[in-house]
């Protein structure tokens, strides 16, 4: 019947605008009309255990769920449910009858605007990536906490659907080397979990646990009159739906890296972290990244059963299993942990340095001048001048904010990720400190010193002071108070130091493979060569 629907609602009559005319694309759970203007999705009557709208009451509801849910961020994609009423063979539109099914119209948009196609294209940029992490960052800070009643989110209820995807893949696969593979997969999953399993709970009860996206990946992000416009959530499954923060971030990662956008994921996390501060939540994101590729890999096995495939058709998406897969064993690889610290005044090009390291060795990036004001209770863009009562930059509050890198250094080598401390350290004592951090974790450390020369450093800051939206307040007073105090290295410093003139073209990424070299040998400086 529902097949017989869609074929007979493909007729301009029945629509109450222009219709351009008509395209159809199918998911493994629905049908989207596409008219022109419009969009019209049809639920497809499956029950999938996870997934069930078997009943037409099921589809009305989660109909209305979808567009509740997706108005929050897509307000202006989600229009309506309208009610389909006569027959299968001659369906209407919001007509008066007795409904048969039911419809979510949307606005319609090109698909060449997704986002994944638009990284298809080669136009995905820094901008959107930028765009996505500060409204992700935004809307996990505004969306409700988990009701207690609900009792999702606990640590059964995270277990639960990572040991049902592979229950409902291994019938599917019929093959003894990959039945083995996802053996294997399961058997880190679950002992991982296990590992994690106080986390996840401690972070449940401390309200992590909240009403987010739940199927955060570039094919369900758009843009839409040039704004990058997140749709398409989880409505069907509470589950899946009331989760961790870090586990919605994780698919996002997770999507980013498949498509080889290694590059994009570190800049994306490191601007969620920084707006949020939430670097706790590194130490269960390799465990949720492999859950949501396993999550893709079941949903490629899915879809190779919709009718009308090609066996060509099939084989893609059995390849695309065998890469999700794949994937997910990436993330049980042993963790390459260092610490690089970096020491230089203000203008020496310290923040845009670490900014591309990070891109370009998956780095944790955590600054001095944002950790500084979160202390204090200021976002990262924050001028403490212009609050009241707040004087950010006693000897004081420099001393607990390096007290603050360092425990946040600690946590995040902990949690298996190597990072970049990006502050000024013109002190012997703030360097030692946090190349303590490295030592007592079993992980290398080096100074990064970030040099140009003066009339550079009063230019950047001057240009930095005009254009203003940075963490960074320093101004050319406080440069010139840096140019006097600044402790120079000591003879233990200089043994694992290198010298960065940041005015050398393309410093980034011939800083990026010296540091790899580094830890791949002994350390020799390139005094000012990268």
């Amino acid at each position: 019947m529902s097949g017989e629907l869609i074929r007979n609602l493909q007729n301009p009559a029945l629509f109450d605008h222009d219709v351009a005319g008509f395209s159809l694309h199918e998911t493994h759970i629905s049908w989207v009309l596409l008219t022109g203007e419009f969009a019209y999705k049809i639920k497809k009557p499956m029950d999938f255990g996870f997934l069930n709208f078997s009943t037409l009451d099921r589809r009305k509801h989660f109909c209305e769920e979808e567009v509740r849910l997706n108005q929050r961020l897509a307000p202006d994609l989600y229009l309506d449910v309208l009610a389909i009423t006569g027959t299968p063979e001659k369906p209407e539109l919001g007509g008066s009858g007795e409904p048969i099914d039911y419809a979510i119209r949307m606005r319609q948009f090109s698909q060449d605007n997704m986002l994944g196609n638009l990284h298809a294209s080669g136009k995905l940029t820094t901008a959107h990536i930028d765009s996505l992490a500060d409204q992700l960052a935004r809307f996990h800070d505004s969306i409700p906490k988990v009701p207690a009643a609900l009792n999702l989110g606990t640590p059964d209820a995270v277990r639960e659907p990572m040991v049902q995807n592979f229950d409902q893949i291994r019938p599917l696969l019929g093959d003894p080397q990959l039945e083995a593979q996802l053996d294997q997969l399961e058997a880190w999953t679950l002992s991982t979990f296990d590992r994690l399993k106080p986390l996840i709970d401690r972070r449940y009860r401390e309200g992590h646990v909240r009403e987010c996206h739940g199927d955060l990946h570039l094919a369900n992000i758009t843009l839409y009159q040039d704004r990058v416009t997140i749709f398409d959530c989880i409505e069907f499954n509470d589950a899946f739906r009331w989760i961790d923060t870090c586990n919605d971030l994780a698919f996002l990662l997770m999507d980013l890296e498949d498509r080889g956008l290694h590059a994009y994921a570190n800049r994306l996390l490191n601007r969620y972290l920084e707006a949020t501060g939430d670097y706790e939540a590194l130490a269960l994101l390799d465990l949720y990244k492999a859950y949501r590729a396993t999550i893709r890999a079941k949903i490629a096995l899915f879809t190779r059963g919709n009718e009308g495939l090609s066996e060509g058709e099939k084989d893609q998406l059995t390849a695309r299993y065998r890469q999700y897969v794949q994937l997910a064993e990436t993330y049980e690889s042993i963790p390459n942990r260092y610490l690089l610290v970096t020491t230089g005044c203000s203008g020496s090009g310290k923040s845009k340095m670490s900014l591309g390291l990070s891109e370009e060795l998956g780095l944790i990036r955590i600054r001095s001048d944002v950790e500084r004001k979160r202390l204090f209770g200021l976002p990262p863009t924050g001028t403490a001048s212009r609050e009241a009562g707040k004087d950010i930059y006693t000897k004081e509050a420099t001393v607990e904010t390096y007290q603050r890198l360092a425990q946040l250094a600690a946590q995040i080598l902990q949690a298996g990720y190597p990072v970049i401390v990006d502050s000024a350290a013109l002190r012997q004592s703030e360097r030692q400190d946090l190349l303590e951090v490295a030592a007592e974790a079993c992980a290398p450390g080096l100074i990064l010193a970030c040099e140009a020369p003066e009339d550079v450093l009063r230019a950047r800051v001057r240009a930095r002071q005009s254009a203003g939206g940075d963490a960074s307040e320093a101004d050319e007073q406080v440069l010139e108070m840096q140019l006097s105090n600044a402790e120079p290295l000591s003879a233990e410093e200089a043994r694992v130091v290198l010298h960065v003139q940041t005015t050398e073209p393309e410093i980034d990424r011939l800083l990026a493979a010296r540091i790899k070299a580094h830890f791949a040998g002994p350390i020799v400086d390139t005094a000012a060569q990268s």
